[in-house]
């Protein structure tokens, strides 16, 4: 196989830019160690020298960063594991984002203080010195290639190597969640470095050879993320403030798991999914002792979870039947008009317009605490001489329901239902043509999702409180909805696992950290799509399949694509997993 003329070797590339780059990075370093401004009125406290603020921390990460991958593809010994595909696109991606993340933070300065001459020396330097490795780097010729072969590993190297990147994952997740409210700036800062980041980690190479460790230790990996999920709550330094983000990214990736099983496996679009979330709440809210039901009866959690799921079960059984002959826009409509059916159902069920079941408008409120055992998830105990409060008890029981759905998505992608499904997705015509009877394998699809829907329902309504029908609409500000479910589905991956967890992740803690943003937030929206879709349609993490139809003619002669990211759950990125 002849070498593409167009890319240049590692060893190529000139020592004297990359010594530029990481002089420029170093001096980077030592800026956020000075004063950025002169007064404690900029949120987070930029004036103190020798002792960097959060957000001059993630200019300084950023610049650590670069460095070492400026002397990674100067080829210093210890190194080199950082560049395994190249160190040109991940070093400038780098760079760029370390030079967005520091101006960014001097522009929010002076817009917020009203003057350039609010802004310290310090600040400049970081600018400037930020500004030479993103300039240079953009100069380096590109010199990707084939990662070459690595070296094995011992047994408890790798297992020390998973371990170490789940703990870094929890304290990167943790400082995102965790940031004030009233500082958005650094919320904002943190996305673009993290962003920057993820981009640069994934053109290195270094998160495929990541994915093959994991693959090879699948057991490890999915220990370590059950653990570094079940200790989020004990390492928050604000007690239960934060925690209800987290349980509502809980509920809303356990949801758009449910849609994957829809969308990303069977291929069918479904745009009133949360309807079926709303029934589970529903049902729950209604079974469990509310003062406001009209049934006046309080099952076990247990019996309510499951009442909740058959409900969405039946529901989507009736709703399935007579549509899912029907594909592609034809389903789309129907399955839009039964999410709205639902919500103005729930509306009129209030005594006036029909029946007193749903008390109309205004919801079941009053919705009593779960207690297991004697065990009350609404008061705060203590765990280990940790004070756990109601929401980090409702946390560790969506860990528990997440765990149960996972378990049900890997085993049901991986089954011959699961194959079944995906054949109908690529060409339903040809696999009704090798005998799956499509009808019978899409209403499976669609009955399963809706059940797993309604189980994060019967959650949601205790964590609530109370439902209302207003929760339960197509496209609204504040998910889960059955926009930003697709949304989640589509921007994660369709057909993974972490995929659909990690856009449900983003999609909430986005619009909940940046609610000054609210009145434009379908904007953002719709551009992140946008761009989505044009840098990357597969989704953030794809299967082997995806990342190939969509990239099929972007290999050059010679320059083999990187191996895809794998879903570090499921194991390795199988198609149609």
């Amino acid at each position: 196989m002849t070498e593409n003329p167009t890319k240049t070797p590692a060893a190529a590339l000139s020592p004297a830019l990359l010594w530029t780059i990481a002089g420029g990075s170093l001096a980077t370093v030592a800026s956020t160690f000075l004063a950025w401004t002169w007064t404690t009125a900029f949120p987070g406290n930029l004036t103190l020298y020798g002792y960097p603020a959060p957000l001059q921390m993630l200019t300084l990460v950023g610049a650590v960063l670069t460095a070492l991958h400026a002397l990674s593809a100067l080829g210093v010994k210890g190194l080199g594991w950082l560049t395994p595909a190249g160190g040109r696109k991940a070093l400038w991606i780098l760079a760029l984002g370390t030079f967005a993340t520091t101006l960014f933070t001097a522009l929010a300065i002076i817009v917020e203080l009203g003057a350039l001459v609010d802004l310290e020396p310090g600040a400049g330097v970081a600018v400037l010195a930020s500004a030479v490795p993103a300039a240079v780097a953009y100069k380096l010729p590109d010199d990707t290639r084939k990662p070459a072969p690595a070296k094995p590993l011992p047994s408890w190297a790798e297992i020390l190597v998973i371990v170490a990147v789940f703990a870094l994952g929890l304290f990167v997740v943790t400082f995102g969640i965790d940031t004030e409210d009233s500082e958005p700036q650094l919320f904002i800062a943190y996305l673009i470095t993290v962003g920057f980041a993820a981009t640069a980690l994934m053109k290195s190479g270094l998160f495929a050879r990541l994915s093959a460790i994991t693959a090879r230790n699948r057991q490890v990996a999915v220990t370590a993320s059950l653990v570094a999920a079940i200790a989020f709550p004990f390492i928050q330094q604000s007690g239960d403030t934060y925690t209800l983000i987290a349980v509502n990214i809980l509920i809303f990736a356990t949801v758009a798991l449910g849609l994957n099983i829809v969308v990303g496996l069977a291929g069918l679009l479904d745009l009133g999914y949360v309807a079926f979330l709303g029934v589970g709440a529903y049902t729950a809210a209604l079974v469990s002792g509310a003062t406001s039901s009209a049934f006046g009866v309080q099952f076990p959690f247990w019996a309510a979870a499951l009442t909740g799921m058959a409900a969405s079960l039946v529901f989507g059984v009736v709703i399935g039947a007579p549509t899912l002959r029907l594909r592609g826009d034809y389903l789309a409509i129907v399955t839009l008009g039964f999410g709205e059916i639902f919500r103005i159902a729930m509306g009129n069920l209030d005594g006036t317009s029909g029946p007193q079941i749903t008390n109309g408008p205004n919801g079941i409120p009053n919705i009593p605490q779960l207690e297991f055992f004697g065990y009350n998830f609404g008061e705060s105990h203590t765990v280990l001489g940790v004070e756990l409060g109601a929401y980090a008890n409702y946390y560790l029981l969506m860990i528990l329901v997440m765990v149960l759905v996972v378990i049900v998505f890997a085993r049901a992608a991986n089954s011959r239902i699961g194959r079944a499904w995906v054949a109908i997705r690529e060409d339903e015509t040809a696999a009704t043509a090798m005998g799956i009877n499509g009808f019978r394998v899409k209403l499976i699809a669609f009955a399963l999702g809706a059940a797993l829907a309604g189980l994060a329902g019967t959650v949601q309504a205790h964590v609530n409180t109370t439902v209302v029908p207003e929760n339960y609409v197509f496209a609204g500000p504040v998910p889960p909805n059955s926009a930003f479910l697709l949304a989640a589905v589509i921007l994660g991956g369709m057909g993974t696992i972490t995929g659909p967890i990690l856009g449900s992740a983003l999609l909430f803690l986005i619009p909940a950290k940046l609610q000054f943003l609210q009145d434009y937030q379908l904007l953002g929206f719709g551009i992140a799509l946008i761009l989505l879709m044009r840098f990357r349609p597969e989704g953030l993490i794809a299967n082997k399949r995806a990342q190939l139809e969509f990239h099929e003619n972007d290999e050059q002669p010679g320059v083999p694509e990187p191996r895809p990211a794998a879903d570090p759950i499921a194991g390795t990125s199988k198609a149609g997993a």
